[in-house]
């Protein structure tokens, strides 16, 4: 299949339209953190959720940027496209197979999943490859959780995660991006970390199609790309999966993915990162700022040529 190079990035891409529109209020207000009150989007359904083990000091990325300004190329390659393109997703009914190297392979209807561990609510960072990040508070359970259910065997290293692909609803699919369907994994060990979770919301809600509904992965010490959305399908694997990015252009992008000041993207640093809302720039975080939890999944291990 004749895969197609990225496009490169737009300018207009780096700083959304609403960020210049509210610079002249940010520098009123004096506080970039003023803005992420703004009108919440319209969501399906509140979730009933418990605190979870991970809070940061920072202010979330306010709720219309973290709805509108996304990266889901099945609904085009715009930051903006899949708010408007991802309406026509229906995640009710929805279904995971689990299956692979398990001893109880399962299929799991969305209510299932739901009620399978508590919903806890995680404010994570996010960092995308393209140099922009977000704050956002997830609604989630651990992938631990399903796991445990379908009894990974010894010989299962890798978990792979495959997403929806209708192209009924997804016009993104008709350009040869990647080869669809889009494709991520990790290792079990990256799986099984308190960190990785299973997101089905955010900010209290149900998540909306354009964020990945109705369950998608984040792992959150990674670049946004590995955060698989729409998840129809997970597989215990042997061997380690071909991931979708990692396909197209493994020069650009590694199976860890892990975010690394130290190693640059061919096209973007990745020294630095301007966060959604704000007017500057700040130092990106070895691991996204999770060095302390998830570095020792890595000793030994040459991240420079392990990207």
């Amino acid at each position: 299949m004749l895969i197609r190079r990225r496009p490169d990035i737009q300018p207009s891409e780096i700083t959304p339209r609403e960020v210049y529109r509210q610079r002249r209020d940010l520098m009123r207000a004096g506080l970039a953190g003023a803005a992420w009150l703004a009108a919440p989007a319209a969501f399906s359904a509140k979730l009933a959720t418990v605190p979870g083990p991970y809070k940061l000091d920072e202010s979330p990325t306010r709720l219309k940027d973290v709805t509108s300004y996304n990266n889901y190329y099945e609904f085009g390659t715009g930051k903006y496209d899949p708010e408007e393109n991802a309406k026509a997703l229906k995640t009710r009914p929805w279904s995971v197979a689990v299956e692979g190297l398990c001893a109880k392979p399962k299929v799991f209807g969305i209510e299932e999943l739901l009620k399978l561990a508590p919903l806890e609510e995680r404010t994570y960072r996010m960092r995308c490859v393209e140099g922009w990040s977000m704050v956002i508070p997830w609604v989630g359970f651990p992938i631990s959780a399903l796991l445990k259910q379908v009894q990974p065997l010894g010989s299962a290293k890798y978990v792979e995660f495959v997403t929806l692909e209708d192209p009924k609803v997804m016009p993104g699919l008709r350009v040869p991006v990647l080869d669809w369907p889009y494709v991520e994994g990790l290792r079990l060990d990256e799986a099984n970390h308190p960190l990785s979770i299973l997101a089905v919301g955010l900010y209290g809600e149900e998540l909306l199609p354009q964020n990945g509904a109705p369950i998608r992965l984040v792992v959150p010490w990674k670049y946004g790309f590995k955060s698989a959305k729409s998840i129809v399908k997970i597989r215990l694997v042997e061997q380690m999966p071909k991931t979708a990015w990692n396909v197209a252009a493994p020069q650009e992008y590694g199976f860890y993915s892990n975010v690394n000041p130290n190693v640059d993207h061919p096209r973007w640093s990745q020294a630095t990162e301007r966060r959604i809302g704000e007017l500057t720039k700040r130092k990106t975080l070895m691991f996204n700022g999770y060095a302390n939890e998830v570095a020792s999944l890595y000793t030994g291990m040459d991240l420079k040529k392990l990207y």
